[in-house]
């Protein structure tokens, strides 16, 4: 198997990649009869990758559930990550802010590989609700919540069809999957300039998104507000907090021009 640049895979290294990537906040711990299901390979391969990988503490076991989880190892390369850098430093401590002001629990999202991707979040001092969705680095499918449904309204019509054409998961029943009423949303987003999107991920939880753009105009990320549903206060159809998401956003872009 050749990469794209011509070059030889290391198949060895594809298999562990796949392990690792196996783990995710709804599934940390994995028997290994799970992770064979996960990566397809066999059993004695998978578990000489995983004594490889527990080497360098990417992995470790746990001998009383017979389980295994990300070690120590992955944390120390976060650090090196440049990936989103400057939007999220940019971009901390004003969602900060927007917690403070609003007791809703603040995101930054970027646009990853046909998925929303969490790049920071600020906990709101009112919401103590550990959702598996809410960590720094998850993924999220686009067709739901405030500030991936604004990424994928925003996003350039040939890679937001490629995103449409692509899984739509169904997390709740207001979790909106015809890709022809998605499309027809993200009109409308695009012409309002934000979200609302009601109980579409966690039933119980909202989201409120608004888009940020670069120096050059383009679409650069999303920041959301979630909070429980009831705690979003309504005015004149529009949540009470949305001049808060929008100034917030505007000021990311602003210093992200400079």
């Amino acid at each position: 198997m050749e990469a794209r640049d011509g070059l030889s895979k290391v198949r060895a290294v594809e298999r562990a990649m796949a392990i690792l990537r196996a783990f995710s906040p709804a599934a940390s711990r994995l028997s290994l009869a799970e992770l064979t299901r996960h990566t397809g390979l066999d059993k004695s391969t998978t578990r000489r990758l995983l004594q490889t990988l527990a080497t360098a503490e990417f992995i470790e076991f746990d001998d009383s559930t017979k389980t295994y989880a990300l070690g120590p190892g992955i944390l120390l390369l976060v650090p090196g990550v440049r990936y989103g850098s400057d939007l999220r430093d940019i971009a901390a401590p004003i969602l900060a802010r927007l917690s403070e002001r609003t007791g809703a629990t603040s995101f930054i999202w970027t646009y990853f590989r046909g998925f929303a991707l969490c790049l920071d979040r600020v906990k709101g001092p009112d919401l103590h609700i550990v959702t598996p969705w809410s960590a720094i680095g998850t993924r999220i499918a686009m067709n739901c919540a405030g500030g991936p449904r604004v990424l994928l309204a925003f996003l350039p019509r040939e890679e937001r069809a490629h995103v449409l054409s692509g899984p739509l998961p169904r997390h709740t029943v207001h979790t909106v999957t015809d890709p022809a009423a998605l499309e027809a949303a993200a009109d409308d987003i695009r012409q309002r300039g934000w979200e609302f999107a009601v109980d579409d991920y966690t039933l119980g939880l909202s989201g409120l998104g608004a888009p940020v753009f670069d120096h050059a105009g383009a679409l650069a990320g999303s920041i959301s507000i979630t909070a429980l549903t009831p705690q979003f206060v309504m005015q004149d159809g529009k949540p009470r907090d949305l001049p808060l998401v929008l100034e917030a956003a505007a000021e990311i872009s602003a210093r992200l021009g400079r």
